[in-house]
């Protein structure tokens, strides 16, 4: 097929694009600067666009079955009433008008694969959360359910449309993975706050993984959690990614250091306890690679 990727130029859309690739399929990516994207992947056919202000261009749809919406700004910063627009502007407002470009297409693309986050859910303590459990109140989880909201809107062109609330990526070239080796590879890493908060992580290749499973299984559609079978809290996270570096894991991050860094509203979101499983994935049909944290880290780490 030919599949169209937005955010084809981050951690999770570069590796989207290079499995596509990898099987056969043709790729066209949209970028703010697609020279500089060409460079990175000159496979790819490339098109401009700035996501918050406009839709893409209608030749960015010529061919294409499926579209793949994995834009949004990093929310790991300070949030400040800027970042919060910036953040709202990259999601709710960008996937508003990649729809209105699907929808506007003289042939739609008949799948929309579209990211979203557990921060739907809130700090849920040790409760297990699946698709079901509804909404938290706040910035974050309202993000979420605009997000949402802008993809659902696909349908009334007759789109099927598959929404991943995704966990904590793991990778070590980006996101929470790749901040937390410097300490830990040092000897001084630890539990962040109190370490009793669960995580809601997923290995790369799963994040992968189900995408693709979604784009070629017509029976899959509505919101699904992109997190592994098996959350754990975030002590024994720590332990298990001491273990894959044959290092100590004991030194603790206090709270207060952690909202000194981030702010007391992001630090909420980073301390939450988010003991989320993908049950929707598992009762329709997929097998993750990566179920337990340790295998998981060991192959990431090598």
């Amino acid at each position: 097929m030919r599949v169209l990727v937005s955010g084809a130029t981050g951690l999770i859309g570069s590796a989207v694009c290079d499995a596509l690739l990898a099987r056969g399929d043709e790729v066209a990516g949209l970028s703010r600067d697609p020279e500089r994207a060409r460079r990175t992947n000159p496979t790819a056919s490339w098109h401009p666009w700035e996501p918050a202000t406009e839709r893409p261009p209608a030749a960015a749809f010529d061919g294409v079955d499926a579209v793949v919406n994995l834009i949004g700004e990093n929310i790991n910063q300070r949030l400040t009433d800027e970042a919060k627009e910036r953040i709202r502007a990259s999601r709710g407002r960008a996937t508003k008008n990649l729809v209105d470009g699907m929808l506007a297409a003289p042939l739609t693309p008949s799948t929309l694969v579209s990211q979203a986050a557990v921060g739907y859910y809130g700090d849920r303590g040790e409760a297990i959360v699946d698709e079901s459990t509804p909404p938290a109140e706040g910035f974050l989880p309202q993000i979420v359910i605009e997000w949402e909201n802008a993809a659902t809107a696909a349908e009334r062109g007759g789109v099927r449309v598959v929404i991943f609330r995704t966990g904590l990526l793991l990778d070590p070239e980006g996101g929470l993975l790749k901040q937390l080796l410097p300490p830990f590879k040092l000897g001084v890493g630890g539990p962040l706050g109190g370490g009793d908060q669960y995580m809601p992580w997923i290995h790369r290749d799963d994040e992968v993984g189900l995408i693709l499973w979604a784009l070629d299984n017509p029976q899959v559609s509505g919101v699904l959690n992109a997190t592994a079978p098996n959350p754990v809290t975030n002590r024994d996270f720590s332990k298990a990614l001491g273990r894959a570096l044959h290092r100590p894991a004991v030194i603790p991050a206090p709270r207060l250091a952690v909202v000194a860094l981030r702010g007391s509203e992001l630090t909420e979101q980073l301390l939450g306890s988010y003991r989320v499983v993908p049950r929707r994935a598992l009762d329709l049909g997929y097998r993750f690679r990566f179920s337990e944290l340790d295998p998981a880290l060991e192959d990431l780490l090598g």
